[in-house]
């Protein structure tokens, strides 16, 4: 069974930082990817990152230039260091890994971690 948890998430003043890990157990690192997602106070989740290796990260445009996704394979263990917060990258930060099921990559999600960042 694949298992996600997210951790680093707190209270930050604007301008600050934060870096949010995301712990992964019974999951093997495959072309579905990993992946960071954002669901900000009564809106939809967005996504935020999606890791496919270490050279192919695709950042959505969530936390442009301020957020910075990576990853270390041996520790199955997926990272998005956030700088420079805004008062509007507060959410619920969630990280999803990717599993192959038949034709179609599921993304299995962690509880999440709260982001909350005041002026």
């Amino acid at each position: 069974e694949v298992q996600v948890v997210e951790s680093g998430g707190g209270s930050v003043q604007v301008g600050g930082s934060l870096k949010l890990t995301c712990k992964t157990s019974g999951y093997t690192f495959n072309s579905c990817g990993m992946g960071w997602f954002r669901q900000a106070p009564g809106e939809g989740r967005q996504m935020v990152a999606h890791i496919l290796s270490d050279r192919d990260i695709y950042m959505s445009g969530v936390g442009q230039g301020r957020f910075t996704a990576s990853q270390d394979k041996a520790k199955n263990t997926f990272y998005l260091q956030m700088n420079r917060l805004e008062t509007e990258d507060t959410g619920v930060y969630f990280c999803a890994a990717g599993v192959p099921t038949r034709e179609v990559c599921t993304n299995v999600f962690g509880q999440g971690t709260q982001v909350t960042v005041s002026s």
